[in-house]
């Protein structure tokens, strides 16, 4: 990932759902920006430039839909454990936020992350390189849902990182959307909705809603959650703007983005001191997303009768 931020997942293989745990060696100031209208999250008050807490020492994101908000009491119990947290005079209190996605369609419904799943991601949380594609919150992810997960193809979780005037920047994100994945540089479809159960041919989400055929119906089974991470010295107020700028990187890679049942849900967490002009980190920012969104489709493999972007035409 990138200085000071350790990144740990827990997979569950059979169920087809998992968590990714992100932890700050030191206490990061965090921001987010949702979009869409079906988004499950935890933690929004500590991010709110208002809150008595001024920092945040982690994130969750988990399948499970809103049973995988279980997992962030196991991560606050790992930190707790460790002292960890806001010191009160009884005890420290860590502060978690965390996403989850819907990801019950693919693998068995009944298949959580829960409290003990969130510990041992975080227990599991180490510097360096991310694994990737299906593993934690990108193991049970599909993407392209226009017509069921039947003609879905898989999803994944992508990581992208940058360093740029001695600013670094790194970007994770569980891709589950209702609409394509496009190559953010060439603008080609590379995972989506497919023309049959059975196809390997991409139709065009986007442009089929365009012309006329009725968005999913269905209970949610989408939502692209991520964490951007930066050793850029930021305020809430300015991690919440680095979030809101950060978002385009959606559109860029997603086809379309922010549905009706999605609930795409970005986190900022500044971890670092260095100067950044915040407009610049955003740009920035958005273009690692777009990238580790792409990452995410293409590093995934087919699972469960579902072919991966390597499989596709």
């Amino acid at each position: 990932m990138i200085p000071g931020v350790r990144v740990g997942h827990v997979t569950d293989p059979v169920g087809l759902t998992g968590c990714t745990v992100l932890l700050s060696d030191a206490p990061a100031v965090g921001g987010v920006e949702i979009r869409g209208w079906a988004s499950g999250v935890h933690g929004l008050d500590f991010l709110d430039p208002r809150h008595l807490v001024p920092t945040l020492d982690g994130v969750l994101l988990a399948g499970g839909s809103a049973f995988g908000l279980e997992a962030v009491w196991g991560v606050m119990q790992f930190l707790e454990e460790r002292g960890v947290g806001f010191r009160t005079s009884q005890t420290v209190v860590p502060h978690v936020a965390g996403a989850i996605l819907y990801d019950l369609a693919l693998g068995d419904a009944h298949a959580r992350p829960d409290r003990a799943m969130g510990y041992r991601a975080a227990a599991a949380a180490r510097p360096g390189p991310v694994a990737e594609g299906n593993v934690g919150a990108g193991t049970g992810a599909t993407v392209g849902k226009l017509h069921g997960v039947a003609r879905a193809t898989k999803g994944g979780l992508g990581c992208a990182t940058l360093a740029r005037d001695g600013v670094h920047l790194g970007a994770i994100m569980a891709v589950n959307a209702v609409g394509d994945v496009r190559d953010s540089e060439t603008g080609r479809l590379i995972a989506g909705t497919r023309d049959s159960a059975g196809g390997r041919r991409l139709i065009d989400t986007g442009a089929a809603l365009a012309a006329g055929v009725p968005p999913p119906a269905f209970r949610p089974v989408n939502t692209t959650i991520g964490v951007v991470a930066t050793t850029a010295h930021l305020d809430k107020v300015e991690a919440g703007r680095v979030a809101r700028l950060a978002m385009e990187g959606y559109s860029r890679a997603l086809s379309p983005p922010h549905l009706g049942t999605d609930g795409d849900t970005l986190f900022v967490l500044s971890v670092g001191t260095d100067d950044a002009d915040v407009e610049s980190l955003g740009r920035a920012a958005a273009e690692l997303v777009a990238r580790a969104i792409v990452r995410g489709v293409r590093v995934a493999v087919a699972t469960a009768g579902l072919p991966a972007a390597r499989d596709l035409e």
